[in-house]
């Protein structure tokens, strides 16, 4: 290959947990152009984060120019339910894949995704969250990912590795699973507007605030971090936006045009229930401009189309 198509070749990107919820928008983001002239890859099915010499074997043959991680654990019951299995993954994980880096002599910039949900609960007064905000987990997923993306900055700051930290919030969005608050809602609501359930929604307690964004403005946050963001710097990505639960199923019962009853269901209620939360990317906006574009109406139309089709 001659020097100026080697230089015109496309850069490849490595993404862990590629074939998730979030890694699907990922690979439709990077070929529509959005990561600028990167090229998606992400293990097989098979691979396992788990197994060191797999993480080797998959850097090794890939060479990747940057890497955006987001395999995970990411159910919080699941993390309660088995707290070595999350830790193995999302941390332990995190470690096998920082070595197998340095292994292959990785130079690029390698994307940490972490989560709101290391804060834990947090006072009315300290909203919206910014990263000035101590972490304070409640959980053993929350615990597993504060740790692994200190471990990333520990490389940043004594390996040299260009690495940044981002903290989603709550991302939503069709193809995102029914164990997830509005996908769960969404699925009864379409199925009572298709006569297929009586008008009734059963639900955990949905009178709670979250900062909800669409996954697609969660990628575009990625892709704007990748290009843009300071190395070792940790990024909040959220909407700015608080948003009752209650609020948005009465949207989408308008959308559906379905009027329901509301029963709580105990075994959806979660121990150590956060009453409130919002969160400021300010800090991500002010180093790479980015910010949500897409309006939440459209997002629960699009979910509500994803359930329709799912039945």
């Amino acid at each position: 290959m001659s020097g100026a198509n080697a230089a015109d070749a496309p850069r490849r990107l490595l993404v862990t947990g590629g074939s998730g919820f979030v890694g699907r928008y990922v690979e439709a983001a990077v070929r529509a152009g959005d990561f600028g002239d990167y090229e998606f890859h992400t293990p097989d099915q098979g691979w396992d984060i788990r197994d060191a010499e797999a993480v080797n074997r998959a850097v090794e043959e890939l060479r990747p120019h940057a890497v955006l991680h987001l395999a995970a654990q990411s159910f919080v019951p699941r993390s309660f339910e088995d707290p070595r299995e999350t830790f193995e993954i999302n941390t332990l994980g995190t470690l096998n894949l920082l070595q197998a880096l340095k292994r292959a002599g990785f130079d690029g910039r390698l994307l940490y995704i972490s989560s709101g949900d290391v804060y834990g609960q947090v006072a009315e007064a300290q909203m919206p969250v910014t990263e000035a905000l101590l972490p304070a987990p409640r959980n053993p997923y929350a615990v597993s990912k504060l740790a692994a993306e200190q471990l990333c900055l520990q490389w940043q700051r004594s390996e040299g590795l260009d690495a940044i930290v981002l903290r989603p919030f709550n991302h939503i969005g069709p193809g995102q699973g029914r164990q997830f608050v509005l996908p769960a809602l969404a699925s009864q609501v379409a199925a009572i507007a298709q006569g297929r359930q009586a008008p009734v929604i059963e639900a955990g307690d949905i009178d709670t605030t979250r900062d909800f964004t669409d996954v697609r403005d969660i990628v575009a946050a990625y892709a704007a971090a990748l290009r843009d963001g300071v190395s070792g710097q940790l990024y909040l990505v959220a909407s700015g936006v608080e948003r009752k639960v209650r609020d948005l199923l009465e949207a989408m019962c308008r959308i559906e045009g379905v009027q329901v009853e509301v029963r709580q269901d105990p075994a959806k209620l979660r121990r150590a229930e956060q009453r409130r939360m919002v969160g400021s990317a300010g800090a991500l906006r002010e180093a790479t401009g980015w910010a949500p574009r897409i309006p939440m109406e459209q997002t629960l139309q699009d979910i509500l189309l994803d359930q329709r089709n799912q039945s």
